[in-house]
């Protein structure tokens, strides 16, 4: 749009534009006022003016009052347009849209001195060129549009789909009288009209209005009426749904009130529980209840408010099992222990075989308990590798105890609310899995099993499990442990909790620092054979449904089946294979087949197959060859590291998925070399001309840990001095840039991974003496240990 603003004097006019300008202007508005019309306008806020259509409208600006009543004296039309925003001054000529409507006024009502009622009819539409203000009065130089009006077959078909859907609307709403409407519909025989008609009463924005009013084509518009029908139809469906769904949710309620009233007297003619047997019975099991003041206190806080409820309200089920849960914890309730120290250590090597520093531990805690009769139970925590029976010894204290006895699987817990429970104000609250436990079992002080406790998710959007944890394993502060149903303090202290776990590394340090860690070692081949004798055979032949007459395993068999097809620390593999062997035998009997009841090797080779047995030592022929010995999370394994030069410029290339502190192993192996080269008798000129690499074989195995860092420099050393490490010999040990031997972990574990690799003698740090008297020394026979301070050492002894 142009504007102009004729309310300025001229002379400030004169200032802005020159000559030539003014007469250009003159021009201009000579050729406008041959082509377009002048009209006053009247803009209006909220309503879309249609050709043909009649409406009222109440106007409050006193100077455009005095426009309308000229123009109609004189009959002149006058230009409806909408305002965009309906806040904005009628004078923001911005704000208006630039098609309206051409109106005719029909009838003036006079209302007071300010404002009037006008009724109006629509013209034509038209559009605004040009607008300028003189003394409040808005007028404009507007073109008259025309609709295109092209019908053909399918435009009817239109028509008559708007028909059904404004009707179908109008049905629906019971704003509007439907048979009105309908007769309305039916007899307007001008399309122009009809459509002009339904977009007038479409419920929608003004907005959506003005666009079917600015279209052109009749057949665009008869589409956008299509739409935002459909639009409106689809609204009232849903409203209509919402409204069916309250009016069916309401008689349900009606309908269960009645129904529940009915089946409260058919449960007293049968004989079941009402009600008030429920309440009656919680409140006889309160009063022969031992509890705390607080938890009693709590109960008939509780009881009384249930009393007073509606039994149709939502909140008395929830009450209700609050009540029953807290009636049925064993508030103080514990089971009488076992002190016959006799008798726990013929249990204890009943069902397990070695593990003397875990028997020995039990023994004290409860020659302590005999003598002072009353103390706080400690936290356990066993580690070790999978298979070695953490979580069977955890059943055997439990038996000897004469203790209820728990186990509670914590691998992939997510969710902080699994151990302290949901507060009860929540649908479907449930208390902690804790407290569940021990209203299963039924006393206060049973022994409980935390198995996997280093798989316990960290913190997420759900809380920290882990950090839950902490309360229940402080012996200071599980006596008052809050769980969120419950909503008072429970006391865990007479609990005996032993948490198991494979990797300590994995575990919350807060939490680590609360247990007591007793460390479970990998058996010896030995000690495996002692057990598949004494205890795997005799229960696999019991499960598979043998007599021990029926099968016999010799030792020497057992040792075949160790060395060939297990490859662990724990025995569960073993398990797996007798077990395959008792089956195999099973099925002979079945079927009545011939078999030897002293089975030989190669009737186990048949039925166990190919071997899949320990990683074996392999003579080292070559030099930059070496083997290490690592610590896994199942047990212990041998390393080898090779090495290789190729020509270069002397780079360190590193491969086989080894982790960042391994790496840095390898870095100060090569410095430390570099640095010695005279003292090592090495040519300078191979770190200049050569390029390393450094290879750890099983690439798909991560590895990590500084334990490597002895075998790495023996690697590199033998690799530069061109010499053949000694044969039988393995390693272990974290080296620093001065030459100096530290101690590592994992040395039972790494001596019994060399045993099985029949590796004779085992270069070990010199603080790791102590670590060999955990072991019985008829398992280390025919292995000669090492020990070192400093590489010089190891060099002397290894080449």
């Amino acid at each position: 749009m142009n504007y102009i603003n004729k309310n300025k004097k001229s002379n400030s006019n004169f200032k802005n534009f020159n000559t030539s300008n003014i007469i250009h202007l003159i021009k201009i508005n000579k050729k406008k006022k041959k082509k377009y019309k002048i009209i006053n306008l009247l803009p209006i806020n909220n309503i879309v003016l249609f050709p043909k259509l009649i409406i009222p409208i109440t106007i409050f600006n006193k100077y455009i009052n005095k426009i309308i009543k000229k123009n109609y004296k004189k009959n002149k039309l006058i230009g409806v347009i909408t305002k965009k925003d309906f806040n904005k001054d009628d004078y923001n000529i911005k704000n208006y849209y630039k098609i309206g409507t051409l109106a005719k006024i029909i009838k003036i009502l006079y209302i007071s001195d300010n404002s009037l009622t006008i009724i109006i009819q629509g013209v034509k539409r038209f559009k605004i060129k040009k607008i300028y203000l003189k003394k409040k009065k808005i007028k404009s130089y507007i073109k008259i549009l025309k609709d295109i009006n092209i019908i053909d077959k399918n435009f009817y078909i239109l028509i008559d789909l708007i028909k059904d859907l404004s009707l179908k609307i109008i049905k629906k709403n019971y704003l509007i009288h439907y048979d009105n409407f309908n007769i309305k519909t039916k007899t307007i025989n001008n399309i122009n009209f009809l459509i002009n008609f339904i977009s007038f009463n479409l419920n929608i924005k003004f907005k959506y209005k003005q666009i079917i009013l600015e279209e052109n084509k009749i057949k665009n518009k008869a589409l956008l009426i299509i739409k935002y029908l459909n639009i409106e139809y689809q609204k009232i469906k849903i409203k209509k749904k919402i409204q069916d769904k309250i009016k069916l949710e309401i008689n349900k309620q009606q309908k269960e009130y009645y129904l529940n009233q009915q089946l409260k007297v058919i449960k007293e003619e049968l004989g079941y529980m009402s009600n008030d047997e429920d309440l009656n019975y919680l409140k006889k099991k309160s009063e022969n209840k031992k509890w705390s003041k607080e938890a009693y206190k709590q109960f008939k806080k509780e009881f009384y408010r249930i009393k007073r409820m509606n039994i149709q309200m939502p909140e008395y089920n929830i009450i209700k099992n609050y009540l029953y849960f807290m009636v049925n914890l064993p508030w103080f309730k514990y089971s009488k222990d076992n002190f016959d120290i006799n008798n726990a250590i013929r249990i204890l090597n009943k069902n397990h075989f070695g593990l003397n520093k875990i028997k020995e531990r039990i023994i004290e805690y409860l020659s302590v308990l005999k003598l002072k009769g009353n103390m706080k139970a400690p936290i356990l925590c066993f580690f070790g590798p999978p298979g070695v029976g953490k979580t069977s010894l955890g059943k055997s204290i439990a038996e000897v105890l004469c203790r209820k006895y728990i186990r509670m699987s914590l691998g992939g817990i997510h969710d902080e609310s699994e151990i302290r429970g949901h507060r009860k104000t929540y649908v479907g609250a449930m208390p902690g899995r804790i407290l569940q436990f021990i209203k299963k079992v039924g006393t206060s002080n049973p022994v409980f099993v935390l198995d996997e406790i280093d798989k316990i998710s960290i913190r997420n959007i759900n809380g920290d499990p882990s950090s839950a944890m902490l309360e229940v394993l402080d012996p200071e502060q599980n006596k008052y442990f809050y769980d969120n149903y419950l909503e008072l303090g429970y006391d865990l202290s007479k609990i005996l909790f032993i948490a198991t776990a494979n990797n300590l590394h994995n575990i919350n340090p807060a939490l680590l620092d609360r247990m007591e860690v007793i460390n479970i070692n990998g058996y010896t081949v030995e000690e495996k054979i002692e057990i598949a004798n004494k205890f795997i055979f005799p229960k696999q032949l019991k499960e598979n449904g043998l007599q021990i007459k029926q099968l016999k395993i010799t030792k020497k068999k057992f040792e075949k089946i160790i060395e060939n097809y297990t490859y662990e620390s724990g025995i569960r593999n073993l398990e797996r294979c007798i077990s395959k062997i008792i089956r195999n035998i099973a099925k002979n009997i079945v079927m009545k087949k011939r078999y030897k009841i002293n089975i030989n090797f190669k009737k186990i080779k048949k039925i166990l197959g190919i071997y899949t047995g320990i990683n074996k030592y392999e003579k080292i022929n070559k030099p930059g060859i070496n083997i290490g010995l690592s610590w896994t999370n199942f047990g212990g394994d041998i390393l080898y590291v090779e090495s290789n030069l190729i020509k270069g410029k002397g780079d360190l290339t590193i491969t086989g998925n080894i982790g960042k502190i391994m790496k840095e192993s390898c870095i100060i192996a090569i410095k430390y070399i570099k640095s010695n080269y005279k003292d090592l008798n090495i040519n300078y000129y191979l770190f200049l001309k050569y390029n390393v690499h450094l290879h750890v074989p099983e690439g798909a195995i991560p590895k990590d840990g500084p334990s490597a860092g002895i075998t790495i420099l023996i690697t590199l050393l033998s690799l530069y001095k061109k010499k053949i490490v000694k044969p039988y010999f393995a390693m272990t040990g974290e080296i620093t840039l001065r030459g100096k031997i530290l101690e590592v972990g994992g040395i039972k574990e790494k001596i019994l991974a060399a045993k099985r690799a029949y590796i004779k003698n085992i270069i070990l740090p010199k603080n790791n003496k102590k670590d060999i008297y955990d072991i019985n020394k008829k398992y280390l026979y025919g292995i000669k240990f090492f020990f070192v301070n400093t590489i010089k050492d190891v060099i002397k002894l290894i080449f």
